[in-house]
């Protein structure tokens, strides 16, 4: 039985946070302690993911490999591959067929930051369940903004329109797409939009008009942020220093999880403890190894 494969799209332009990306991909960027890229790896690593393709622009690849290398000081793999112009969200299964070897997948935007207790169940439950395909939605105040769901009177998913003049509801679709083994074949199938870009919401429709597309809705208790604005970037910041200083924990962080789920061990959770040396970062990770001995 095939696994999942994790995909991250951190290709694009940018150009909403220019000047700052004019040189440098967005998700690279730092947020509060982290770069941005991170937050993103770590929601595939709570879902148990292991296998990770990041789609880069040509420009940026080697800075992503400086930055990660193949992922094997996590106890995970990565691979590279470049998105020459960006074409749509939906280009990236057509990009990464070949590492996906009709795998089912779970594709990630770069930008996007996840936050909830019981969220890595949500995570876990979806990866698990390989023939199926889900999407995540939360509760917006401008939902004209995004790709938004609307209901039938049963209250299930009947459309899914991009940036409507008129939402039919407040729930938009997050950058977080659990998708089976056809979605590359599927995404040849679509035409460019207007834009010329292949919509992942034309993507998706695929998958609502067979009448296999799931919702998982993240309620009040979970937070998301998609980092693409300088204001969004700004609260997300924010954001994760509140935990961090008010509850004294760390999330976004792909050693603790290597460790925690024990795909590294002590003697190369040391390893990395060296490495970040006497940072805040390297610290929490020396309380980790600490708290692991008693």
């Amino acid at each position: 039985m095939k696994k999942r494969k994790g995909i991250i799209l951190a290709g694009g332009k940018g150009t909403r946070l220019y000047p700052l990306t004019q040189n440098l991909s967005k998700q690279l960027l730092p947020v509060y302690d982290k770069p941005m890229i991170y937050y993103a790896i770590s929601v595939l690593m709570m879902a148990n993911i292991k296998e990770i393709l990041i789609i880069t622009k040509p420009s940026d690849q080697q800075h992503f490999k400086d930055l990660l290398g193949d992922g094997s000081k996590w106890g995970i793999n990565f691979y590279y591959i470049e998105q020459p112009s960006p074409e749509g969200l939906a280009q990236a299964y057509i990009l990464g067929e070949d590492f996906l070897e009709k795998s089912p997948s779970v594709m990630i935007l770069g930008d996007n930051l996840f936050f909830g207790n019981g969220f890595e169940e949500k995570l876990i439950k979806n990866s698990e369940i390989i023939n199926k395909s889900s999407v995540f939605c939360y509760q917006v105040k401008e939902p004209k903004n995004y790709g938004v769901v609307g209901f039938n009177e049963e209250g299930r998913i009947n459309e899914i329109i991009e940036k409507p003049l008129i939402p039919p509801s407040n729930y938009a679709l997050t950058g977080l797409y659990f998708l089976d083994e056809s979605a590359p074949q599927k995404a040849k199938e679509i035409l460019p939009s207007s834009r010329g870009e292949l919509e992942i919401v034309d993507l998706l429709d695929r998958y609502l008009n067979e009448g296999t597309l799931n919702i998982e809705f993240l309620d009040q208790g979970y937070a998301w942020l998609d980092m693409g604005t300088f204001n969004s970037l700004i609260d997300a910041g924010n954001f994760v220093r509140t935990i961090t200083e008010r509850q004294g924990l760390i999330f976004g962080s792909p050693e603790e999880l290597a460790f925690k789920k024990k795909w590294i061990s002590k003697k190369e959770l040391k390893i990395l403890c060296d490495f970040y040396g006497n940072t805040d970062y390297g610290f929490f990770l020396k309380n980790l190894l600490k708290a692991s001995d008693n």
